[in-house]
């Protein structure tokens, strides 16, 4: 596409309404983008587009604005039930941003209504809500918009409301994919009607990404928007305004540098990403008793309903930290975030960019930060070659104290911290083992050890990835970790309970003969056949000598045994096919077998 440079609202070829210019003058945005220069007047001209434009650059204005002003040129006035446009985003998260802004501009136009729709809700109420108030514009995750239109029984015919519909935008679209969503986006695409609008908006195009602008657009206009003064050759996907860093430093050492690095920048506001909900769960919990005086929130998408909460106290501070998985690294508009600290490196480049994304929006300056083991130090020249994304090496912060004992403290003190912890170490390990990036991520090459004392576990767990591993570098706190109590009385009187009824179990049990639990007496038998079986084949394909009782329990439940004994075969045929499939020469008479054909 031609270079399009930002300008005021006024000198667009459309003309905005007076209203929603005087929307913007609000939000405090006097000029233009130039991927808002670039796709409202395609978008208005009936145009399909798809755009793509590095993250922070204003692509949420982008499609806002066009959906008003197509639904303010309809001929014909939209009634309460029609739907005019949809919205599609990946995240709750991303959705209520998005209905967010939207409503800075139909708060000028009370024809039309707005209706969120996002998980974690009442679906029930969100039917009621369409019904009484109706919804124009639809903002609302794939999975409960493809739920809606199976709520005819219960009065909601949407494939018919969306009969009316102009302006199908789809936001993040890379990342609605990676999701797995695309199952929810044919589905919902198979009720829209094919005469309309359609927006894709991303900061990466994929190939999946370009399946669903041939299977769901028309002709569309590509657009793809790069940051001032980079070359037209290059792919840079971070604001050009954004400091990049990483730190090397060891497993063991990097917490104390986290919390070191986040007391000194107490009235700044920081977004600290993990790469597990068990770790968001862990550190937060940490971060909590170590950084008193700061306010801390943690999200993940294990969250069902306070996600939606705390993400909106979180947008209303000054200063704090969220500590967060991935949930929070796409499309996200947090005011004026310092520092995006990746504590653990993300599972693919592409979130890399988006993580940091978070920051140095809209022109606005910011930092990012992310932590590397020494050897994962390629990662810094993978990510400059595969994401065009340079970083800057910030040296290890001196006189920090360790805090690692501490924590080990907490964990003696709360089982709930113990069991976190645990769980923390044995998800890190397993999202590591399933890193996209597996020639510099590799599992054989962590220091299981190191990582054991910056998790300040008391013990390994026992898992797989651990099993036959010796840590002679990790001492276990000289403790028996069952006696660790829950700090919470209730946790723990419900512990002692069940731990009381196994100790019954285990008293009522002894002496008895061990089956294994919940399977059949008779599959048990037949395993235990099986096994002296292949022993008995073991024995023989090493050449040792098989006594007769080994040899008869080997044939005793063979067919060619039973065929025998049935008269089905002769004798003649039978020593025939005994001796061809045998290593050595084997009697009939070794068998315990008689010429009548009877058990001898």
């Amino acid at each position: 596409m031609e270079h399009v440079t930002e300008g005021a609202w006024e000198s667009l070829q459309v003309p905005l309404h007076p209203r929603v210019l005087g929307a913007l003058r609000e939000l405090g945005f006097p000029h233009m983008t130039p991927v808002q220069s670039a796709t409202i007047p395609l978008f208005m001209k009936n145009k399909d587009v798809a755009a793509e434009a590095v993250t922070g650059s204003g692509k949420t204005l982008a499609f806002v604005i066009p959906i008003v002003e197509i639904l303010l040129r309809r001929e014909e006035k939209l009634k309460k039930s029609q739907v005019g446009a949809i919205v599609i985003t990946p995240t709750r998260e991303l959705a209520i941003q998005i209905d967010e802004v939207l409503s800075h501009f139909t708060k000028h136009f009370p024809q039309f209504s707005q209706i969120l729709w996002i998980g974690g809700r009442n679906p029930g109420e969100d039917v009621e809500r369409f019904k009484q108030h109706g919804g124009n514009i639809i903002v609302a995750t794939p999975g409960r918009l493809e739920d809606m239109f199976r709520r005819k029984a219960e009065g909601l015919d949407l494939a018919s409301c969306v009969r009316s519909l102009d302006v199908l935008v789809l936001d993040e679209a890379d990342r609605l994919l990676d999701m797995g969503f695309e199952a929810s986006i044919n589905t919902i695409l198979e009720f829209l009607p094919k005469q309309r609008r359609t927006g894709l908006f991303s900061a990466t195009q994929t190939q999946e990404v370009e399946n669903l602008v041939r299977a769901g657009l028309r002709n569309p206009v590509r657009i793809s928007v790069k940051e001032k003064g980079v070359a037209a050759s290059s792919t840079q996907k971070t604001p050009s305004r954004l400091e990049n860093h990483y730190m090397i430093c060891k497993a063991d050492e990097k917490f104390n540098q986290l919390v070191h690095f986040l007391r000194n920048r107490q009235q700044e506001k920081h977004l600290v990403f993990f790469s597990t909900c068990a770790c968001v769960e862990y550190y937060g919990k940490a971060l909590e008793a170590l950084l008193k005086r700061v306010k801390i929130l943690c999200i993940h998408g294990k969250m069902k309903y306070k996600r939606n909460k705390i993400f909106m106290e979180f947008r209303k501070l000054q200063s704090g930290i969220l500590v967060c998985t991935d949930v929070m690294a796409r499309g996200i508009d947090i005011p004026e975030v310092n520092w995006v600290l990746q504590y653990d490196p993300p599972s693919n480049a592409s979130a890399f960019v988006h993580r940091c994304g978070r920051t140095a929006r809209i022109g606005h300056g910011g930092s990012a930060l992310v932590f590397l083991l020494p050897m994962e130090e390629a990662y810094i020249n993978f990510l400059a070659i595969n994401q065009k994304c340079p970083l800057q090496e910030m040296s290890l912060q001196r006189n920090t104290v360790d805090l690692l004992p501490k924590l080990r403290a907490m964990a003696m003190a709360d089982r709930a911290v113990f069991e976190k912890g645990m769980k923390a170490f044995v998800s890190f390990i397993q999202a590591y083992a399933k890193h996209e990036c597996s020639l510099i991520f590799r599992l054989k090459d962590l220091d299981f050890a190191s990582l054991a004392r910056g998790f300040a576990l008391l013990r390994m767990p026992r898992m797989p990835e651990l099993r036959g591993k010796q840590f002679p570098d990790f001492v276990p706190t000289d403790i028996d970790t069952d006696t660790i109590p829950f700090k919470d009385k209730i946790r723990e009187k419900q512990r002692q309970k069940l731990l009381e009824q196994k100790r019954k179990e285990r008293t009522e049990n002894e002496g008895r003969r061990k089956f294994i639990k919940n399977k059949a007496w008779s599959k048990q038998k037949a395993k235990k056949e099986k096994k002296k079986k292949m022993n008995a084949k073991r024995k023989r394909d090493e050449g040792s000598d098989i006594d007769d009782e080994d040899m008869e329990e080997l044939l005793n439940d063979t067919r060619l045994l039973k065929k025998f004994k049935k008269g089905r075969i002769t004798e003649e045929e039978f020593e025939k096919r005994l001796l061809t499939s045998a290593k050595g020469t084997v009697q009939l008479t070794d068998l315990g077998v008689s010429d009548s054909g009877e058990d001898g």
